[in-house]
């Protein structure tokens, strides 16, 4: 499962409301019950839930914080829509996440459990064939109306027609009815997809009724269309005001049905959230150096050691902290479009990365701050190392002979420069791997062997930071032969290109949460391949990796999710779809020292920031703030 995407039933009942889970319709009571399904409050995807069902709040955040406030965040790019259904093929959604809600919320210190939003209840048979989710009878919309059955299952019917991630991540949902007053019922293809309970509970829960009215000038709203008509939500928050494209401030609902929750007290504390969208990152800095933004995520190595020396900052006016990422892995590349032909050659690929000294570039621009990724799962217990062995050499075995031998004979590892000596060594095997594939160095130019064409090659990015990198690595590939251009283009233009798969080499990144699932069939799986607007850019099409998603998704237990998705990592490095990059295992962020936050932040939640933060009016009065 994805990031803040992960979670299960847990058998314990829900006591408390015993006589309430006695309202299923008719039979349906009995053909559950004989299933062997009990309720529950929370999932898990392995073992028990941390908090028994009437649990006052989670204690990771403070019951009681000040509820006033703005806070300023910043975001990159731009937006023309405010309808999340079509994104990822049509307009740039701007921040919609607080207006709407799911049928569950993740708990921060657990690692894969979620508990009922607006949900009051859930259960599933022994088989994981179906599930049922009871909405909470207090859940309401902004203009007051119920939380319905119908929304959930018009919710899900919207986003597996139109959004292209949750088609695939949905696909596996073949019915959604209403068994009940408050319940809905969904039915899988098969048993045994521990993950699908959980998946349907992170839902994003769309008004059917809003949808399917008229707007202020009379014409019909279109759920596949894209719209800056402020949306309808159930959330702690709604849209005071925007200017589309620049800004959207969210003011929190005074009278907002889920205030008291025990899963959201100490939670959405700010009374108003503000975005401002920059084009360019440089310019984002420096309007957080002016006290123009209270908070900053950094992402520039560069920037972190050199750009954070202003007054304020000595002054300790902003506070510089950095904080542990123990929630999640990475893979971050060059990610090769093998769809195109001068790519489908795993050896062309393997050359690519002998070619990337990064040993040398971390030590010029990145001030030596990052460690080189190695593994589709890198910083995580999931992470593939050595030779494979036990329960992983079991499941390899099952594709043995439709993955690379390496994969069994090599443990892998990324080339290494640094030095001059290493350099020479490793172009030399990258020429060596060009000419096995078919290609050759003629007048300085590398070329296909047989037809004489030019290997040409664009790098594409939409940030200008990121220019220098891609500038680092042209040289290298040009001494190679091959013709190398930087190209930097707008976010807009960048993800059109993406969409209809026009590209060479862009940089992508794939946060992988600790019990990777069904997200991993829109990552890496054949069907997402053709899908536009998957995740899946790549345009991997392959039977083995298919069939060891599959081996993620049906897992038993913990040792076998381990097991499994080490198998998954060492292929997919061996079959070289990308040029790894870096990682850094903290979160490196600058605030104005203007907010409280609780004692003892949530193990997996990184910052926690701006959810169970909030803001101190003695601080902001102290430090001041800058019109």
């Amino acid at each position: 499962m994805s990031i803040s995407r992960r979670h299960l039933l847990q058998s314990c009942a829900f006591v408390a409301a015993a006589p309430l889970f006695k309202t299923v319709i008719g039979a349906s009571v009995e053909a559950h019950a004989q299933a062997g399904a009990t309720w529950t409050h929370g999932l898990s995807l392995f073992g028990d839930v941390k908090y028994p069902a009437n649990f006052k709040h989670f204690d990771y955040v403070d019951p009681n914080p000040p509820k006033t406030g703005q806070v300023r965040l910043s975001a990159i790019g731009t937006f023309d829509n405010f309808n999340p259904v079509p994104e990822g093929v049509k307009g740039s959604l701007g921040p919609v996440g607080d207006l709407y809600e799911a049928l569950t919320i993740s708990s921060l210190d657990e690692v894969s459990t979620q508990y009922g939003l607006l949900a009051e209840a859930m259960s599933h048979p022994a088989d994981f064939s179906f599930v049922i989710y009871r909405l909470r009878a207090q859940a309401k919309w902004h203009d007051g109306k119920p939380v319905t059955p119908e929304d959930v299952i018009f919710s899900l019917d919207a986003f597996k027609k139109y959004h292209p991630m949750y088609s695939a991540y949905y696909r596996h949902v073949v019915k959604a009815e209403k068994v009940g007053e408050r319940d809905v019922k969904f039915t899988f293809d098969a048993p045994g997809n521990r993950e699908l309970p959980q998946i349907v509970g992170q839902l994003n829960v769309l008004p059917k009724h809003w949808w399917e009215g008229t707007n202020a000038s009379g014409a019909k709203r279109d759920i596949s269309a894209t719209t800056l008509e402020p949306p309808l939500g159930s959330g702690p928050y709604k849209i005071k005001e925007f200017v589309p494209g620049r800004t959207v401030t969210l003011e929190r609902v005074k009278d907002y049905w889920g205030r008291d929750l025990n899963v959201n007290v100490g939670r959405n504390n700010f009374g108003e959230v503000r975005y401002e969208y920059f084009r360019d990152g440089t310019v984002a800095l420096e309007a957080f150096k002016g006290d123009q933004l209270d908070w900053r995520t950094e992402n520039s190595a560069k920037n972190w050691a050199t750009a954070y020396d202003f007054p304020a900052v000595t002054e300790k006016r902003v506070i510089i902290e950095e904080f542990p990422n123990r929630s999640s892995g990475i893979m971050q590349a060059f990610a090769l479009n093998i769809r195109r032909d001068k790519f489908k050659d795993s050896r062309v690929r393997r050359a690519l990365n002998f070619a990337f000294d990064f040993e040398e570039m971390n030590k010029q621009i990145f001030f030596g701050q990052y460690k080189r990724v190695s593994s589709y799962f890198d910083g995580t217990e999931l992470a593939s190392s050595g030779l494979p062995q036990g329960r992983e050499l079991e499941i390899l075995e099952t594709v043995r002979d439709r993955v690379p031998a390496e994969v069994f004979t090599t443990a892998y590892t990324n080339p290494v420069g640094g030095s001059p000596e290493a350099v020479r060594d490793n172009l030399r095997e990258a020429l060596r791997l060009l000419k096995e594939a078919g290609f050759e160095v003629r007048e300085r130019k590398l070329v296909d062997a047989k037809t004489g064409a030019p290997f040409e090659m664009e790098l594409l990015t939409f940030d200008p930071s990121f220019e220098r990198v891609m500038l680092f690595y042209k040289p290298s590939l040009e001494r190679l032969g091959i013709v190398v251009s930087v190209r930097t283009i707008d976010a807009t233009q960048y993800e059109n290109r993406l969409r209809n798969w026009d590209f060479d080499v862009v940089t992508s990144s794939w946060p992988e949460s600790l019990s990777p699932g069904n997200e991993q069939r829109e990552y890496w799986g054949s069907q997402a391949a053709g899908m536009a607007g998957s995740r899946n850019i790549i345009g991997i099409k392959n039977p083995a990796i298919d069939k060891l998603i599959e081996r993620v998704i049906f897992t038993r237990d913990r040792d076998d999710l381990v097991a499994a998705t080490r198998a998954l990592d060492r292929v997919l490095l061996w079959n070289n779809y990308v040029v790894p990059q870096w990682n850094y295992p903290k979160i490196r962020t600058a605030r104005w020292d203007r907010f409280g936050r609780p004692a003892e932040l949530p193990t997996y939640g990184l910052s926690g920031f701006p959810s169970i933060w909030w803001f101190d009016k003695d601080k902001a009065d102290k430090i001041g703030r800058r019109s």
